[in-house]
C-alpha cells in the first residue's frame, strides 16, 4: 500500500516538472527578448548568428557575426522602432575573424530594428533574417531582486502544477500546494515583479487597467483565478475543480511569450 501510494507521488512530480519545465522552455524560445538565431552558407563556408533582443542601457549593443573568411563583408541598417528615423547604413568591422559593430544605447524601453547583410567576394548579398530584428534596451535590475523574483514564479508555477494534478487525482494535498502556490505567486508576481519592472523600465505596473503589457495582465489574471480556488477550497473537500481550473489557466497563459506588449517608448510622439 505504502508502495502504491510512493509511486503515485513519484508520477505526479514527475509530471509536475516536465509539464513546468516544457513551458518555461517554450516561453523563453518563443518570446520576444529572446536571441535571434540562424545560420547561412556563403563560398562554403557556414556562418552562424545570434542577434540580441535585449540589452541593458548602461552601453551600446554589440552585434557581432563570427566570419573567418576575410573575403565576405558586412553591413547594417539600423533605427529606432516606432520613428520617423531613416534608415542608417554602417559597415561591419572586422577583428580578427569576427565582424563587429554596434547599436546606439537608447532610453529604458527604447527599441531599435536592425537589419544585417553580408556580401562574397562578387558582391552578392546574403540577408540575414527574413525581417528586421527588434531590440529593446533596459536598465540593470539589481540581483537581489531579478534572482528572487525569477526563483519564487517558477516554483509558484511548479506548486500550481502539482495542485492541478493533485486535485485531478483527488489527492489529500491538492489546496496545500494551492496555498503555496498562490502565496508564492503574490510574492514573486504582484510584490517582486513590479520592483523588477520599476528597475528595468521606470514603472511599477503596466497591466490592466494602466496599460497592455501581457506580463502583467497575465500575473494578475493568474492570481485571480488561484485566490477565487483558494477561497472556495478553504472548506474541506470543496474546491478541486476551481484548482484545476486556475491551474489550466495558469499554463495556458504561461504559453503567452514573456514581455508581449511591454513597456515601449513611441518615438513618432517624442521630439527626439
Amino acid at each position: 500500500m505504502a508502495l502504491k501510494s510512493g509511486l503515485k507521488t513519484f508520477l505526479r512530480w514527475f509530471l509536475t516538472i516536465f509539464i513546468t519545465l516544457s513551458s518555461v522552455i517554450y516561453q523563453r524560445l518563443t518570446g520576444p527578448t529572446h536571441p535571434s538565431r540562424g545560420r547561412v552558407h556563403i563560398e562554403n563556408t557556414s556562418v552562424t548568428y545570434r542577434f540580441l533582443r535585449n540589452y541593458d542601457t548602461t552601453e551600446d549593443a554589440p552585434v557581432k557575426i563570427v566570419v573567418p573568411n576575410e573575403k565576405i563583408q558586412g553591413e547594417m541598417q539600423w533605427k529606432r522602432y516606432k520613428s520617423h528615423d531613416d534608415w542608417s547604413l554602417v559597415s561591419l568591422e572586422r577583428h580578427g575573424d569576427t565582424l563587429v559593430t554596434y547599436l546606439p544605447k537608447q532610453p529604458s524601453a527604447g527599441k531599435v530594428m536592425y537589419w544585417v547583410t553580408l556580401r562574397d567576394k562578387n558582391g552578392k548579398r546574403y540577408p540575414l533574417s527574413a525581417e528586421p530584428v527588434i531590440l529593446r534596451f533596459k536598465n540593470p535590475v539589481p540581483f537581489v531582486i531579478l534572482i528572487p523574483h525569477v526563483i519564487i514564479m517558477f516554483v509558484s508555477m511548479l506548486l500550481g502544477v502539482r495542485a492541478g494534478l493533485e486535485a485531478l487525482a483527488k489527492g489529500k494535498n491538492a489546496y496545500r500546494f494551492t496555498r503555496w502556490a498562490t502565496g508564492l505567486l503574490f510574492i514573486g508576481g504582484l510584490i517582486l515583479g513590479p520592483l523588477v519592472q520599476k528597475y528595468a523600465f521606470g514603472a511599477f505596473w503596466t497591466g490592466w487597467p494602466f496599460g497592455q503589457d501581457l506580463t502583467d495582465n497575465k500575473t494578475l489574471f493568474s492570481f485571480i483565478f488561484w485566490g477565487i480556488a483558494l477561497w472556495v477550497g478553504r472548506k474541506k473537500d470543496k474546491g478541486r475543480i476551481w484548482i484545476i481550473i486556475a491551474a489550466v489557466f495558469q499554463l495556458l497563459i504561461y504559453l503567452i511569450p514573456h514581455s508581449m506588449l511591454g513597456s515601449e517608448i513611441d518615438y513618432t510622439k517624442s521630439n527626439s
